[in-house]
């Protein structure tokens, strides 16, 4: 389509004229370039210019009385002419100062109007004068106007004032003046169309030429007005009379007249289709194109001229692929996937450009072809024209050539004759090659067909690149090609086709040097399943040839014969390789399992399709431990399609998985094949091969091994004589080094090369020791492998920080912080070696520990393993809990636990009192089944904090004594009390943590084993009370007798602080005192209130309730249930103390 002129490829954009004012010329053609539709302009800078508009003399052809017959139907340049020299519309533009000023000024524009007048007279062309002003006080008078309109024969309206310089104004005359222009040119165009149709209405030409030539003006003139269903009628009007006046006579040779005529006809199909996809049309398209090509298909013309007839139909494809690539019109939803139904006659193909593309590729190799197979010469051309004529041009009308006469200083323009059109449409096609433009299109028709998922038919068009590089030499690119197109047909299975493919590759091979290429191509057609018979010989299957019997047995010896000037050439065959029908190896192991030092039974079994016998000079097994590959040298012969099964006795090397790894076949001395081992259960079918009518054999004698059989076979370890003993003690408790003894005895083996490798895994799975979203640091390994001890001196206490290596990156010590490794020192018979694994627990896990002894026995080069395992349960020694309380009989009041608000999800802290006594109550619960001694207990400041700055002050009241351990059972519990005193407020004050040190029960006072577990008291919010009360009473009471009750309450603040204190009645007591009252405590003072009591009854009594109330901060101190609880006896108790031992005897 690019090959068409932009006049012809683009629809028609109206025209219009400027002359005079050159300033203005580009906004007002801007302005209207961007109008919709967009109009184009011819700017004159002056009238002077005015001649280029001026018409042609041209006669009617039927004004004549004898009308002769026209010369051609379409004049080339006569499109081009009205888009670009013909406007429609002409507009003068004059300045306002040059009408309304001297009279010569006038007189000028006067002559300037006049002339262009003259140079549109004959035509329909409409005059516009156009006024341009910058202010409207410059606007010339009405009766000035007048004058002018009446000079230029216009009507009012077209004569059109423009303001320059006012931008809203100039937008305005701008708007107004694309109207006016829009609206002439439509009236232009429609009279220009009436005027032709008149004349075909009126007068029945006797020329179908002139009645083509008028229906394509009218069909442009309506493109111009955008009446796309007009132009589409006169089109297909021109086309009708165009394929009727096919049989008519004319003036021209009849060569020149039919290439003509397809011309005219390829334009006019364009211009239809591309007005139907235009009009989203894409059904009538199509169909209008398949019968344009229905129509000209059997037009070729004489046969010295069939090349120009298929690069003309090569051409239509090509166009009509094009146009359906860039219409926005999609296929209709439901179409038939077959071609031609008498339901649908359309395909979803014909709606492809890729289909298109395909064709007109094909068609162009069908021109290539003619030329290359023609005979044709120079000499049997008709008139005897030995040469091709010089000086040939296009001719006036579309379609036609002419030829360049110079006598003198004339210049003569002549027809040709058939004679010379075809010499010299014959030298241009010969000097021109194909071969690239048809790639391209194969190229874009491969391109399309992929996009749509359609890989055969991309298959297609790449074969075809493919025979194009091979046809212009270009043997590197076609041979790429080819490979692409025979993966496809090896993976589909299609036998004849890759025969064809094959002979290109393997011809393509041969003429590029590659040796291997050239033998395993050859190779794998001589091995494929197709045999011809019949008329199925005729067809041209390129270098491969038929693919005959008979072509496949003169390929193999060709190939098997080849003399090779160097080393042989390797072939290597993988279960995946297209040339496993070549030689296809199974290896079966008769048994599953055997002892080392013993002979193990294997079959290799060779299968060949290749249609001789194919001899074998040598053949050489290989496996995975070199010593065991054997070679056979005798002379071996494999059949086709026969199993040849060897069986050979292997002695089983070194204990682990003997494997058979590939086949080494030499054939003449210059072909090497190495085909990779299969097992025959394993052994899928050969993929060309599986359909075909053949005998079912199997690849060893005993179907049963054919279906079980393995190329590999284990060879066990021997037995070691060697006793690997791994002991536990117990549960593993947290923090402590708990130690593993690991014992070795030789008990028949002498140990060399030992090697003790130790291996730590989560017993629940998963094999991580340690949380992945941790850091790095001692902690975050929740089990690790501390150090080996117990080795000899030189090794004594290998760490696994001896066991690591520098360079490692830390990752891989995380790893290695469960694994060691520790070498054995040589053992003989009866010798033993132990070595103790110290291994820390930082978190409660149940761990599973691998021990592997490797050694090799005595001076054998067999590696002998033995593996233990133990599960570990690791176990937190103590549960530590921790309790607050206030001292006896006193309470502060904190202001944070009366106005506290807790937002949901949030732990409410502890609130204690500065500069008081706080008691904490520790406890410790032995909860494993292991007794431990408890050596300390302490309260410690946390880690991290500023040991110079004193935060609070601990002391122990009751805990363990730092002569004897306190020995706890399982199931017991300890507790200790200690009296903290903060001496900092602080809303998340760190307490510190407390401190419990241990040890097992049988191990002796020795400090390193002493382990300590640390419990971390949790933060609390420390603030200074603004009162303090405080309750003193005797610790008894007796019946009837008086005692004294205080209650004292302490201003800790600068402020006064007013209270309310109340006391209630108690039938178990009478006391004198005010039961409700109010007191001011001064600051930093204390105040007393004073009761005497007499008890009634005897036992454990409640005091009366005591409520002590801060007016200021709206709270209430009660004292504790226990605080306001007394003890009272009947009478006076007689006490008889006696001291015995450190015990006092009440």
């Amino acid at each position: 389509m690019e090959d068409y002129p932009e006049e012809l490829r683009t629809p028609p954009v109206t025209l219009v004229c400027l002359a005079g004012c050159p300033e203005l010329h580009h906004p007002i053609s801007a302005f209207l370039h961007s109008e919709q539709p967009p109009i184009n302009t011819l700017a004159l800078p002056d009238f002077s210019k005015a001649s280029v508009l001026a018409r042609k003399k041209s006669k009617d052809p039927l004004s004549q009385p004898t009308p002769a017959p026209p010369s051609g139907i379409l004049k080339r340049d006569w499109l081009l002419k009205h888009r670009t020299r013909v406007p429609a519309v002409v507009a003068a533009l004059f300045r306002a100062d040059q009408i309304s000023g001297d009279p010569a000024q006038w007189l000028q524009a006067c002559t300037d109007l006049e002339n262009l007048k003259s140079v549109i007279h004959g035509r329909s062309t409409r005059l516009v004068v156009v006024l341009v002003h910058t202010q409207e006080t410059e606007e010339p008078s009405e009766d000035l106007m007048i004058a002018l309109r009446k000079r230029a024969e216009i009507e009012p309206k077209h004569l059109v004032t423009f303001v320059q310089n006012d931008a809203s104004d100039l937008r305005q005359s701008l708007n107004k003046l694309a109207s006016l222009f829009a609206e002439l040119c439509l009236m232009y165009y429609k009279e220009e169309g009436r005027r032709i149709r008149s004349i075909i209405e009126k007068r029945s030409s006797p020329y179908p030429e002139l009645n083509i030539r008028y229906c394509f003006k009218i069909a442009i003139y309506a493109e111009f007005r955008r009446d796309w269903n007009e132009a589409l009628k006169f089109y297909e009007e021109a086309y009708r009379v165009l394929r009727e006046m096919t049989n008519t006579s004319t003036q021209l040779p009849p060569i020149q007249r039919l290439v003509e005529i397809k011309v005219i006809a390829e334009q006019l199909h364009f211009k239809i289709s591309t007005l139907l996809l235009h009009g989203s049309k894409i059904m009538e398209a199509v169909a209008r194109f398949l019968k344009h090509i229905k129509t000209y298909k059997r037009l070729v013309g004489p046969s010295e001229v069939d090349f120009v007839h298929w690069e003309w139909f090569s051409r239509q494809y090509l166009v009509f692929a094009e146009l359906l690539e860039t219409t926005t019109a999609g296929p209709p939803s439901s179409l038939s996937p077959r071609f031609g139904t008498a339901e649908s006659p359309f395909s979803e193909w014909e709606f492809q450009p890729a289909y298109y593309y395909q064709l007109a590729a094909d068609y162009l190799r069908e021109k290539r072809s003619f030329l290359e197979r023609s005979s044709l010469s120079k000499t049997d051309l008709p008139t005897k024209i030995t040469e091709a004529p010089d000086s040939v041009m296009p001719s006036i009308y579309i379609g036609q050539l002419a030829r360049l006469v110079e006598e003198g200083d004339i210049v003569t323009s002549l027809p040709l004759s058939d004679a010379e059109y075809v010499a010299y449409t014959l030298a241009e096609a010969e000097r021109f090659q194909d071969c690239y433009e048809i790639i391209a299109l194969y190229k874009r028709a491969q391109e399309s067909f992929s996009s749509h998922g359609s890989q055969r038919m991309a298959c297609l068009c790449t074969i075809g690149m493919a025979r194009e590089y091979y046809a212009s030499d270009e043997f590197t690119n076609s041979k790429q090609l080819f490979d692409t197109v025979a993966a496809l047909y090896r993976r589909e299975g299609w036998a004849l086709l890759l025969w064809e493919v094959l002979g290109y590759l393997r011809d393509c091979a041969s003429r590029l040097g590659l040796t291997k290429d050239y033998i395993a191509y050859s190779l794998e057609m001589a091995a494929l399943p197709v045999m011809l018979t019949g008329c199925e010989k005729t067809i041209d299957y390129g270098p491969a040839g038929p693919a005959t019997l008979a072509r496949r047995e003169e390929i193999q010896r060709e190939v098997l014969n080849f003399e090779v000037e160097t080393e042989p050439v390797g072939l290597d065959i993988d279960p995946v390789s297209p040339l496993r029908s070549v030689l296809l190896v199974a290896v079966a192991f008769v048994e599953q399992s055997v002892k080392p030092g013993l002979d193990a039974l294997i079959t290799v079994s060779l299968l060949s399709q290749l249609p001789l016998p194919c001899k074998l000079d040598s053949l050489e097994v290989e496996f995975n431990q070199p010593a065991c590959n054997f070679s056979m040298s005798e002379l071996l012969e494999v059949s086709t399609n026969k199993w040849l099964r060897l069986t050979h006795e292997v002695k089983s090397g070194q204990s682990g998985k003997l494997e058979c790894l590939s086949v080494k076949a030499k054939i003449n001395n210059n072909l090497i094949i190495c085909c990779r081992a299969e097992s025959p259960a394993l052994m899928e079918d050969l993929a060309m091969w599986k359909y075909e009518n053949q005998p079912e054999t199997y690849p060893t004698l005993d179907p049963a091994l054919s279906l079980s059989g393995q190329k590999s076979i284990q060879v066990e370890e021997p037995n070691p004589l060697v006793d690997l003993t791994v002991n536990s003690t117990g549960p593993a408790l947290v923090g402590e080094v708990f130690r593993i003894p690991v014992h070795v005895v030789s008990t028949g083996h002498v140990i060399h090369a030992g090697e003790l490798k130790i291996n730590l895994v989560d017993a629940r799975g998963g094999g991580m020791l340690m949380s992945p979203t941790e850091t790095d640091d001692s902690d975050a390994h929740h089990v690790e492998l501390l150090s080996i001890s117990g080795l000899p001196e030189e090794k004594e206490d290998v760490s696994k920080s001896d066991l690591l290596e520098e360079t490692e990156t830390d990752v891989i010590k995380k790893i290695q912080y469960s694994f060691g490794v520790v070498s054995v020192p040589v053992l003989k018979e009866g010798d033993s070696w132990s070595c103790n694994l110290e291994i820390r627990w930082t978190r409660p896990k149940s761990v599973m520990l691998y021990v592997s002894l490797g050694y090799n026995p005595g001076d054998v080069d067999q590696r002998v393993n033995v593996h233990r395992s133990l599960q570990i349960e690791g176990k937190v020694p103590f549960l530590i809990n921790h309790r607050f309380m206030m001292p006896f009989r006193r309470e502060p009041l904190l202001i944070s636990n009366v106005r506290s608000v807790i937002s949901p999800g949030e732990e409410q802290k502890v609130s204690l009192a500065l500069k008081e006594n706080n008691i904490v109550i520790i406890s410790a619960k032995n909860c494993n089944e292991v007794p431990l001694n408890l050596v300390s207990l302490k309260v410690l400041p946390e880690s991290g904090t500023d040991s110079s700055e004193k935060l609070f002050e601990v002391q122990e009241i009751s805990g363990i004594s730092n002569k004897n351990n306190t020995r706890f059972v399982p199931g017991e519990e300890f507790r200790g009390v200690f009296s903290i005193t903060p001496l900092v407020a602080n809303p998340n004050f760190s307490l510190g943590v407390v401190c419990l040190e241990w040890m097992r029960e049988n191990q002796n006072q020795d400090q390193s084993q002493t382990v300590s577990t640390k419990h971390s008291l949790p933060r609390v919010c420390v603030e200074e009370p603004p009162l303090v009360a405080s309750i003193e009473c005797p610790p008894f009471a007796i019946v009837g007798a008086p005692f004294s009750l205080y209650i004292k309450v302490k201003n800790t603040t600068s402020l006064l602080q007013e209270i309310k204190y109340s006391l209630g009645d108690s039938q178990n007591f009478v006391f004198c005192g005010a039961h409700v009252h109010s007191a001011s405590v001064l600051p930093g003072k204390e105040h007393v209130l004073s009761y005497k009591f007499v008890a009634f009854t005897s036992g454990l009594q409640q005091l009366p309730r005591i409520t002590v109330t801060s007016v200021r901060y709206s709270a209430q101190l009660n004292p504790s249930v226990a605080a306001s609880t007394i003890f009272v006896y009947p009478t006076e108790p007689k006490f008889s103390l006696e001291k015995n031992g450190t015990q006092l005897l009440v």
